[in-house]
Formats: structure tokens, C-alpha cells, sequence
């Protein structure tokens, strides 16, 4: 039967895929989170070729069978790497080329994760060597990566700086319940700067995400601190105005 009088379902039937060459396709996720004051992100060291020893993003390849869309594949290598479901997670973007993947031409589509580190206890497996998380300072000193991934994880760093001048994203680097002073220091820590207190407790009553834990407190040297959580079901607050501008000199 010529193509011009087959049906759909008669030419998707004998249809196969093979007969055209396609890329490699994967995820990979950049998780973030807060740990000993700084920010970090969660690498892996390979134990297998290609890159064999070096250390890169975790991710994997798509699995056609159990992954129902690119948000499934990625929910599953997060579970797979760090046992947890991260509250935050959010497609950047894709990456593709032929000289990316020494085994052939490849694309990777791309999410970030922001986890609070008492979630998570680090387990590695599969094609791992290896996993800790590394900090990020003021001049990004991270140990070579495999693959494209140490531009991806400045994409992946751009953007997360990026949205948190406009929204309550740092909340999901903190563990479920945190005060406000924990809160502003995870703005600093993530943006690298001071934030003026009165400024960005104003900006906080205004996006009005958060609730107060009735009779639950912080005990420190100074006077007890309130505790608060994310309202439940609260979707990510968007700011009218940037952070910037509310900085204040060490």
C-alpha cells in the first residue's frame, strides 16, 4: 500500500522507530540546598566510562517503560539519588549537541531541586561511585565536571539567583518549620549579600505565604523566636518588586 492511502493506525503499525537514528536522552538535576551556612550542590562521581572517576550532576537516561512524561523521569532519578521528593522542583531547560556525550549525539533535559539538608540522606548506587554535596562560593570552586555539566550547573545557579530576588523559593531550603531570621539567612546565603531586616520582614508579611506555629518557639542566647512553616497548598509567591535595593553594608 503506497503512503499515500495508508491510515495513521496502519502506518504508525508498521512504523519503527529504528529506522532513524536518535539521540542519547536523559535528565539531570541540579539540587540545591543549605548545609553549613552555605549554599551546595549535590554531585556524583562516575563509576563507570565514559568520565569514569570524575564527578558530574546525577541524572540517567529516560526509562521509555515507567516514565511518563520528562517530570516522572526526573521525580525519579531525585528519589533514586537522594531518596526524598524534593518540595521545589522545576525544568530549566534542554542541552544537546553531538560533542557533549563522547558516545554520540545526545540531549538532556535539565531540572533544578531545592531540598533542606536534614532531609536527605545520601545513598548512591548504579553507575555511582560516589555522592557528596559540594559547596558553592563567591568564585564557584567545584572539581571538574563530566559531560557539559559545569555549564549547566552555572544555568542551573543563574537561575535559581535569579528567581530568588522576586519569590519565596528559599523557603524550600529550610527544614518544615524555621523562623524568620533562618528565613533571611537563606535569602543572603543563596543571593551572597546582606538584606536590609525591616525591608525584607515587610516583603514577608506581604506575600502573606507563611503561618505562625502557635506556642512553638526557637531558644537561643537571645530572646525566643517564633517558628513558622509554608501555608499548605501554597503555591510559589511572586514579588512585585526585586530584592534588590534592600542590601545592607556588613
Amino acid at each position: 500500500m503506497s503512503n499515500a492511502k495508508q491510515s495513521e493506525k496502519e502506518f504508525l503499525r508498521t512504523y519503527n522507530i529504528h529506522d532513524y537514528e536518535v539521540p542519547l536522552t536523559s535528565v539531570d538535576l541540579a539540587i540545591f540546598t543549605i548545609k553549613d551556612q552555605l549554599l551546595q550542590v549535590l554531585l556524583v562521581k562516575r563509576g563507570d566510562h565514559p568520565f569514569k572517576g570524575k564527578w558530574c550532576l546525577p541524572g540517567g537516561f529516560i526509562d521509555i517503560h515507567h516514565d511518563a512524561d520528562l517530570d516522572a523521569a526526573a521525580l525519579r532519578t531525585l528519589r533514586e539519588k537522594t531518596g526524598v521528593d524534593a518540595p521545589y522542583l522545576e525544568q530549566l531547560q534542554g542541552f544537546g549537541s553531538g560533542v557533549r556525550d563522547p558516545r554520540g549525539w545526545s540531549t538532556t533535559f535539565v531540572y533544578f531541586a531545592l531540598i533542606s539538608s536534614d532531609q536527605i540522606d545520601l545513598i548512591h548506587g548504579g553507575n555511582a561511585d560516589a555522592v557528596r554535596w559540594c559547596a558553592i562560593d563567591d568564585q564557584n570552586v567545584i572539581p571538574p565536571l563530566a559531560f557539559d555539566h559545569k555549564p549547566i550547573l552555572e544555568v542551573a545557579l543563574q537561575r535559581l539567583r535569579n528567581k530568588v530576588e522576586y519569590t519565596s523559593l528559599p523557603a524550600h531550603l529550610l527544614p518544615e518549620e524555621f523562623t524568620l531570621t533562618e528565613l533571611q539567612q537563606v535569602y543572603q546565603i543563596v543571593l551572597g549579600r546582606l538584606v536590609d531586616k525591616s525591608a525584607f520582614r515587610k516583603r514577608i508579611r506581604e506575600g502573606d505565604f507563611l503561618e505562625e506555629l502557635e506556642g512553638k518557639w526557637r531558644y537561643g542566647s537571645n530572646r525566643p523566636a517564633q517558628l513558622h512553616r509554608l501555608r499548605k497548598g501554597q503555591d510559589t509567591v511572586y514579588f512585585s518588586r526585586l530584592m534588590s535595593g534592600e542590601t545592607s553594608a556588613k
